[in-house]
């Protein structure tokens, strides 16, 4: 049985064996190099980095942002409320209409309340 398993073992030898590999050629080789400063800045499309790495964002972007995704999760849950909509009230009545009904409200009432707090203005 344990012969069923020698060709995982192959294959795992074999992928580690490259990584080491490469990692210890990527360092010999590396030593041999020249470093001077200028090789060592950050090389950004021919343009000297003058500014910090990552600029400043602001909060609003991340709220709409969450926003988004709040809002989008509404598609996950609706599509398979879609798919089995005539088939479930064929056998359970309106039931299901009025718990989908009450979802999108209440996604609504969030929508209303983001609105009004100036969230999704872009302009501040």
């Amino acid at each position: 049985m344990l012969e069923d398993y020698l060709p995982v073992l192959f294959q795992i030898i074999i992928a580690v064996g490259f990584a080491v590999a490469t990692l210890l050629v990527s360092v010999l080789l590396g030593r041999s190099a020249r470093r001077t400063k200028i090789k060592d800045s950050a090389y950004e499309c021919g343009m000297l980095p003058l500014q910090e790495g990552q600029p400043r964002f602001s909060v609003k972007f991340y709220i709409v942002a969450m926003l988004f995704v709040l809002f989008d999760i509404e598609v996950v849950f609706l599509y398979p409320w879609a798919v089995v909509y005539k088939d479930f009230l064929a056998a359970h009545g309106a039931g299901i209409f009025f718990a989908a009904l009450s979802f999108v409200s209440i996604l609504g009432v969030a929508f209303v309340y983001a609105w009004r707090k100036g969230v999704l203005d872009w302009k501040n």
